[in-house]
């Protein structure tokens, strides 16, 4: 099975938000994991209306901030195969993310998140984004639709 997820590229001036992730959700419970830098993402959920809201509801839970626009949905997907060991724990085999470029036009200082899996937001130059992300396949992507 393959779970459906969203992220977003946030783009703010001449830099990008990323966010470090310390707690993962399986099976409606947290439990920690080594933490990795990443952009905000997450599963879409039933009560999501479509994949716009669906990043927005996330972008509000790993950031605190509604103030973001969406500038588009890209088209090309980040997908990836869950280790074994997890698959049997959140009953999914692959994930399928569909990416959002989007813009943050509110006030840095005010970000706080509302999600205890994150622990930190960076507002990063391009050149220090591709330092500190975890992922091959997002760093990859983000070379490809950003480099």
């Amino acid at each position: 099975m393959i779970r459906k997820a969203v992220g977003a590229i946030i783009s703010c001036n001449q830099e990008y938000i990323i966010i470090h992730k310390v707690k993962m959700n399986i099976n409606d419970e947290k439990q920690s994991i080594d933490g990795e830098w990443d952009f905000v993402k997450g599963g879409v959920e039933e009560h999501d209306l479509d994949l716009q809201n669906a990043i927005l509801r996330e972008l509000k839970e790993e950031t605190g901030s509604c103030d973001y626009k969406i500038i588009n949905q890209l088209d090309e997907k980040i997908h990836f195969q869950f280790p074994l060991e997890i698959q049997s724990e959140i009953g999914y085999q692959k994930q399928e993310i569909t990416m959002f470029h989007v813009e943050f036009y509110g006030d840095k200082t005010t970000l706080k998140p509302i999600d205890d899996e994150i622990k930190d937001i960076k507002f990063l130059q391009k050149r220090e984004v591709l330092t500190v992300l975890t992922h091959k396949e997002t760093r990859d992507y983000f070379v490809r639709h950003f480099g």
